[in-house]
């Protein structure tokens, strides 16, 4: 297996175990967000980004910490969910943020509309289905965001600047 197939894989493999693990535990790791923001800095050095375009993924990234962390603050997403959006904008940089923004809020009420019309007709389901897919149904229980931050994060692929220098080497 070669060495950009490795990074192409590291991306979207992290953003579903993301996406998994919120569905399931309702948590997105700390342990998950670091690997995948750790990953992006040899992956960036070994494609030829320069230090300039690296430091610019970087900015972009804090950035979507901090447009995390107000999500947070207001309670519109889980502290998981506002690293994972900065752990994926490393990966991006600005026009693919721009696109992670807008196909992470596409997919993010797409996922809450289905959520809650789930809740209105099949709450009454709950107990009989496994916990992880019953809590869903419960009034209480959050969206899992993780979800729409890893579809968003798919979909924004082919506008990030890292993936440009990718594709030849994968003979895409």
């Amino acid at each position: 297996m070669s060495i950009p197939l490795i990074f192409a894989l590291t991306y979207p493999a992290y953003l579903l175990w993301a996406a998994v693990s919120d569905l399931v535990r309702m948590t997105i790791s700390n342990r998950l967000n670091l690997i995948l923001a750790g990953a992006f800095f040899p992956a960036a050095l070994l494609l030829g980004l320069s230090l300039g375009d690296i430091g610019i993924h970087t900015a972009v990234a804090a950035g979507g910490l901090v447009l995390g962390m107000v999500l947070f603050a207001l309670r519109f997403m889980g502290g998981g969910d506002a690293k994972l959006i900065a752990a994926t904008a490393l990966w991006l940089g600005l026009d693919g943020f721009i696109a992670l923004l807008f196909y992470t809020a596409l997919a993010g009420g797409a996922l809450t509309l289905g959520i809650v019309i789930a809740r209105k007709f099949f709450w009454a389901l709950a107990p009989k289905l496994p916990k992880w897919l019953g809590q869903h149904l419960e009034a209480k229980t959050g969206i899992p965001y993780g979800i729409a931050i890893c579809a968003g994060g798919l979909l924004a692929i082919p506008h990030g600047d890292l993936w440009a220098r990718l594709t030849p080497l994968l003979n895409v």
